[in-house]
This record gives structure tokens, sequence and C-alpha cells, in this order.
């Protein structure tokens, strides 16, 4: 029976599961957990690569003595990468793409090619620190660095090199870049030409479901690992999540629900439409040839950095009791923009909020429940707001919202999304981004035998709950003033 080693890179933790196949469902066991906490050094954020890289060969080496493994497939946030010189060294560590070196940088790159003319070719959407932009900054302002660099690597490519020394660029990481042409799906010449890079840097573009190697010695000797394949799985985590989506009806939505989340459908084309790019919808690749054509919504970050206010404050607190916290809390005073630059970077999230009430004329949040009530409602919001943009790009009607990822695990953001949207919402599995990449190795492996069959194995093999709308007129009263503080972008 295959054995397969899924490691998940969140932007706040990682962990690694074994899981197999048996009599039709998905098991899967985790073996490590670790934070992932990025690390600020002389004013410039950074991703501790290193350490997560060892972080991974605990994992392998814990997964070794539980009996082995065949397959290994990875897959972490995306944008940010790796550069490599001639010989294979990492030149530095990769910079988190919360930091503020972008900050402005967009409207510096405009100069050389349109926002519209960018959008019409790449079909992302437009973040300050997406890879086009980090790499225009390093063109302006460190352009030796990018001259001593042989090669870049999206972060699961660059675990990838580290485990296989093999040098690719996987389809779905790289898709979130704004380099790749949305219709060819290769880098595109005219966008690299505008951010300053050259051709050379980039590696040949590989499909999720291709095993790119195996384990080197090295690696083996050092952990004690068996010579297993290393599958390119949907390496970007949403890719992978959207694999998971348990649906039955073509042309669903979802929500991958995490530190972001990720609103939108599945289609077989992009969307490049000047009513999309002013919509600030992206067109990012999925398994099997499809486009994840989505919207980032800040999600639960806002949640996670006002927990961790809180706790350096010396207060006790959990998830669930923020929850309840806000359950008791009076309804519908207070929104925010979960999406507003104020909200971009680490840092006290409950003054923040307090600062946009303010600044929007707007009651005050005071209490640690007001202020995640303005939090979960303002989430639930956004999610309608997009909905509606999707709906209009799309042409579409859609039934019900499949809700995947460890968002799902709170109910009463999934109750709230269900009252904001008037749909209902099939809430799971909670382990979705994990259970893609598992389901993509076992198509590899010869165990499944297409996304058909993935999407049918994974909904035998864990629980979804129904949560259906209640109250919808109360929220439609409060939906136009919501709007009214969301900025178009």
């Amino acid at each position: 029976m295959t054995r397969i080693l899924a490691f998940d890179y969140g932007a706040s933790s990682g962990r690694a599961m074994l899981a197999q196949l048996k009599d039709g469902a998905i098991t899967m066991e985790e073996i490590h957990r670790f934070a992932n906490e990025p690390v600020q050094v002389n004013g410039t954020l950074y991703w501790d690569v290193l350490r997560l890289f060892w972080e991974m060969k605990e994992g392998i080496r814990k997964a070794a003595l539980a009996g082995g493994f065949d397959y290994l497939g990875i897959d972490t946030w995306g944008v940010d990468f790796g550069l490599i010189d001639r010989e294979g060294r990492l030149l530095e560590n990769p910079v988190h793409y919360r930091d503020a070196r972008t900050d402005g940088v967009p409207e510096q790159f405009f100069a050389r090619m349109g926002r519209e003319a960018l959008y019409g070719k790449t079909g992302i959407q437009l973040l300050n620190f997406n890879t086009v932009f980090q790499l225009f900054w390093l063109s302006q302002n460190r352009p030796e660095l990018l001259e001593r660099a042989d090669k870049l690597l999206f972060i699961p490519d660059l675990f990838h090199f580290f485990l296989t020394g093999e040098k690719y660029n996987e389809y779905t990481i790289a898709s979130t870049s704004a380099l790749l042409n949305a219709a060819t799906r290769g880098y595109d010449e005219a966008v690299l030409a505008a951010a300053g890079v050259s051709q050379r840097l980039f590696c040949p573009i590989v499909q999720p479901g291709r095993v790119i190697g195996s384990l080197s010695g090295e690696i083996c000797a050092e952990l004690g690992a068996p010579k297993a394949k290393v599958v390119a799985v949907g390496c970007h985590d949403t890719a992978s999540a959207v694999v998971a989506v348990p649906a039955e009806e073509e042309g669903f939505i979802y929500i991958s629900c995490g530190t972001w989340s990720l609103f939108g459908t599945e289609l077989a084309e992009p969307v490049l439409t000047p009513q999309s790019c002013q919509m600030n919808m992206t067109n990012e690749g999925g398994y099997g040839g499809t486009i994840r054509y989505l919207r980032n919504i800040m999600g639960l970050w806002l949640i996670q950095q006002a927990k961790r206010t809180f706790e350096r404050r010396g207060e006790q607190v959990s998830y669930a009791s923020l929850e309840q916290e806000a359950l008791a809390a009076p309804a519908f005073r207070s929104f925010v923009d979960p999406d507003d630059d104020l909200f971009v970077k680490p840092g006290d999230m409950p003054a923040r909020v307090q600062e946009f009430c303010r600044r929007t004329g707007q009651p005050v949040p005071e209490s640690r429940g007001e202020i995640m009530r303005c939090i979960y409602e303002s989430l639930a919001f956004k999610y309608r707001y997009v909905l509606e943009s999707l709906v209009q790009a799309t042409g579409r009607d859609y039934r019900a919202i499949h809700m995947v990822g460890g968002g799902t695990k709170d109910g009463f953001l999934c109750q709230l999304t269900a009252n904001s949207c008037g749909l209902p919402v099939m809430a799971g599995p909670i382990e979705a981004t994990v259970l893609g990449n598992i389901a993509v190795c076992l198509q590899a492996a010869g165990e499944v035998s297409g996304l058909g069959e993935m999407r049918r194995v994974i909904a035998r093999s864990f629980p979804v709950r129904r949560f259906e709308p209640q109250d919808t007129a109360l929220w439609d009263a409060s939906y136009s003033r919501f709007c009214s503080y969301v900025k178009t972008k």
C-alpha cells in the first residue's frame, strides 16, 4: 500500500502528515508540527527558510521511523522565492511578502507597463507583494544580487531542490507571480523586460502531478529515509485546497479559509476582461490545466493578529473564547474593510480596527468582544462583496458555498458567512490543503485516476457540515453601510 508524506507550510505554521488510501478512503496522521515565524533583521522581514527546511528533515526522519513512505509532496504560500547561484548556494534568506520594501513599488512599475496591460497579460490580482513587484524592486535597488543569481526558485521549488537537486518551477506556484502569460501559461517576455529581469533566471515549468525526482542519497543517509519519489503537487497551497473541495457540481464556488481567504470558482480558461481587472480578480493556475478564478481576502489574519496582541498584553485568550465574546457582543455596530492597507503588516490589530472605525466616523469598538464582532462581521460581508463580483464576472448563479480549510473549525464564521451571502455553506474538510497534496501524490502513484475521483475519495473520507442562512433581512439592511467603507482596488 502506497504511503504518502505530505508537507503543508502555511504563513504561520507547518506540518507533516503520513497518509494512505485504504478501503477507498484516505487515512492520515500528523507526525510533525512546527511554527513558521518570520524574522526581522535590520529593517527587513525574512522567512527563516533554513529552519523551515530543518523542520522538513525532522518530518522525514519521523516518517522514516514510522514505517517509511513512497511519495513526498510539498505545498506552501505563494509569490515569495529564493535565489541560488551557479553552485546551487542560496544567496540569502527569502524576503517575506509582508515586508515593506514593495510599498509604493506597483506605481513605479506602472510607469513602464500600465496596470491594465499587466493584468491583460497575466490576469493576476494586483497586490504590492506580487513577485513581479518584488523583482522590479531588486532590479532597481539590488541589481548585483540578480546578476549573481543563476535561478529563481519559488518556496516549494526551493525545498524540492534541497531534497533532490532538481530545479523546476511548478505551474500553480509560478502562476501567483504575475510573471506568467495567462493564455500561453509560460513566462511573459514583455513582463520580464518591464520588471528588469532576465528569462535565464527561470526554470522549466512543470504541471502538478509530475514526479520531479527522488530524495538524494545525502538526505537518505542523513535521515535514514527511503529513496522516495518527490511529486510536484499543486504546490501553491490554495491549488491543493481547491483539489480537495468535495463538490459534485461543476462551476462551484469555494472559500479556502486560513490566514488568507481565497474566494473563487474553477474555470477552464482565464477571464481577462477590463471588468475583471477593475474588480481585481485573479486567474491562478490549478490542477489539470484549470484556472482558479478568485479574489484574495485578508482572512483570518486579522483574528490571528488580534489574538496575538491580546496575549502579548498578558491576557488569557483562545480562539474559542474570542469567538464566544464576539457572539455576545452587539451586532452590526461597526465594520472594517479587511483588505485595507492598514491591516497588512503584523502588529496591534485591535488598535488598527479602532483606528479604522474612528477614521470612518463609526462607533469605536472598545471591548475584546466588540472588536472581534467587528472583524467577524466584516469578513462575512467581504465574502458577500466578492461573491457579487464573481457572479457579475462569470454570469453564473451559485447554489452553495464550499468552505474548506482551518477556518471551518470556526462555526461562528461559517454561520455568519451563510447569513451574509444568503447561501448554504458546506464546511469541510478542515485539512483541505494537505488532502489536496496527498490526492495528487496518490494520482502520481496510480491509486486514483483524476480530479473527479480525488474529490469523491475526499468526500467519502471526511465529514462536511451544512450551515443554512439565518436572519438574512438584518444582514441585507447593513450591507450597504459596509460597502461604503470598502476601498475599490
